[in-house]
């Protein structure tokens, strides 16, 4: 087998702003008798070392101007870089202009996401746009033939390995793996600051969609064995799944994933202490307490037969008390803001339950986009963070709820909110008690809670995610025992579905809010 067209380096270029790694990595360069050319902050840091280093603008026989903005746009740096080394005309044009070739481009980029998270100014913001770094990585990148690109500091142990293998040579089958990785990083870059921009100037959807994200695990298979699958990060960190660091448990599938993250969001939607259980992507348990003990009590009450291999939702740091209960019943994952020595300790006997330590709750409130794909496109909308508080209820029937029931009605509402659509909800003394998801038409969704609450619905309250149709829906849920609605309203047969509710003498709110979700 022919050798893997090695390339050997001679001359590397090192400009980072993350100077993790930098020495040991710039040491071993040296070791192989690699000239080092560098810049500014990086040049100091390597002459601290005690690393001989070649400043960029010996290189160039041009200062830096401007502040910094300008130091590696030469035709000395990038031509040395873009040379194609077995084309004799390139290798004649920069001999003729005394340009020696770089073999090796280091560059991470100036911390422009990390500037904007932390609330910089504008202008502040704009100067942690880097120029020189990505026209670097996408020259060295497009040269992979001949040359390296390194972008992260993550890969610097591969290419120490892979010089110290060849003799201080490298394969092309490295080269083309670094230059695929830094087109992504520079693509991502540039997506961060367009959406930036594009927030700055108020545009919520801006004319080009332009996604970045990065790979955080391939998966074993999607939704079905036969599926590809692999989870990804991108955009804000919004605490949960892509946040949470998986303290003990199997590895997390594509269906976990989307599962813990309706989960979690649904727990985020209350300040008491509250514990959320959902199956196949549905709450089937909801419920809040005084402690998160009390309302895993509640939450399984609603149909512990779905519960059984689901997934657990909780807005406090898990204790041992609840996770000693929840560990009596097999369980998928655990998700959690935090978890406690002594709860891990409790769920170390389920070696198989997934774990999951999200280093925060997210804002139920805070604005965002979501994104759906569809055949040859994607959907985005705003998060759905609308929530209904009392005092935007609106009273239609002739009584009005009760303190309890307004509290019973808020609670399922919210509930009602990650339910899939037609959603009913079913609640009582802040826990939901029948849930009915997903059906075609909006009785069925309440035949399907009222089978599952069973004689618990009797007292209870009804939540519709949005407005009766026909007044058939109500009058199934006050047969099965409930005593109050809460719904949008905005029928043509409003009055139909009041008059029903009146004829019952039950108590009907309307939120003038709907709450679909698909």
């Amino acid at each position: 087998m022919s050798e893997p067209r090695l390339r050997p380096v001679r001359r590397a270029l090192i400009s980072v702003s993350d100077k993790a790694g930098l020495i040991p990595f710039a040491q071993a360069l040296a070791r192989h008798n690699v000239t080092l050319i560098s810049t500014g902050g990086t040049a100091k840091a390597l002459t601290d070392a005690g690393i001989a280093v070649e400043d960029v603008a010996s290189v160039t026989k041009f200062p830096e101007l401007l502040d910094g903005r300008l130091k590696t746009l030469h035709p000395a740096i990038h031509g040395g870089i873009l040379a194609k080394r077995d084309e004799r005309t390139h290798m004649d044009a920069v001999a003729k202009h005394g340009i020696a070739p770089i073999d090796l481009v280091a560059v991470n980029l100036y911390p422009f996401a990390a500037t904007v998270a932390r609330g910089a100014p504008f202008d502040e913001c704009v100067e942690n746009i880097d120029i020189g770094g990505p026209s670097l990585i996408r020259a060295a990148a497009k040269n992979h033939a001949d040359v390296v690109v390194v972008t992260d500091a993550a890969d610097y142990q591969t290419i120490i390995r892979e010089l110290d293998a060849h003799k201080g040579a490298t394969t092309l089958t490295l080269r083309r793996n670094l230059a695929q990785r830094a087109f992504a990083r520079t693509a991502a870059y540039d997506a961060e600051i367009a959406w930036w921009l594009a927030r700055e100037a108020g545009d919520e959807f801006p004319e080009a969609l332009i996604l970045a994200a990065a790979r955080k695990q391939t998966l074993r298979y999607g939704e079905n064995p036969h599926q590809h699958a692999a989870f990804y990060v991108g955009g804000a960190a919004r605490k949960g799944v892509a946040t949470a660091r998986q303290l003990q448990g199997k590895e997390l599938s594509y269906n976990n994933l989307n599962d813990t993250d309706a989960a979690f969001e649904l727990a985020a939607e209350f300040a008491e202490p509250a514990v959320v259980i959902v199956k196949h992507g549905n709450p089937c348990g909801v419920a809040v307490g005084n402690n998160l003990r009390a309302a895993w009590e509640k939450a399984l009450a609603t149909d512990p037969t779905s519960a059984f291999g689901g997934i657990v939702a909780v807005n406090r740091p898990l204790d041992a008390s609840t996770a000693e209960a929840i560990g009596q019943l097999f369980m998928e994952v655990v998700i959690a803001p935090a978890v406690e020595d002594a709860a891990l300790a409790a769920l170390k006997k389920k070696n198989a339950l997934r774990v999951l330590a999200a280093g925060g709750m997210p804002d139920a409130a805070e604005a965002g986009i979501t994104l759906k794909s569809v055949a040859g496109g994607y959907l985005l909308q705003t998060r759905d963070g609308g929530r209904v508080s009392e005092n935007q209820l609106k009273t239609v029937t002739k009584r009005a709820p009760s303190r309890q029931e307004i509290a019973d009605l808020v609670f399922a509402f919210r509930v009602c909110k990650h339910v899939k659509s037609n959603a009913i909800v079913f609640a009582k003394g802040g826990a939901t008690v029948g849930v009915g998801a997903g059906q075609m038409s909006r009785v069925d969704s309440v035949r399907v809670a009222t089978q599952k609450g069973g004689g618990a619905i009797k007292g209870s309250v009804i939540a519709s995610d949005a407005f009766f149709p026909f007044a058939d829906g109500l009058e199934t849920a006050i047969a099965a025992g409930a005593t109050a609605a809460i719904q949008p309203g905005g029928s043509v047969r409003d009055a139909e579905v009041i008059a029903a509710a009146d004829k019952a003498g039950i108590a009907m709110v309307f939120t003038g809010m709907r709450h679909f979700r698909h």
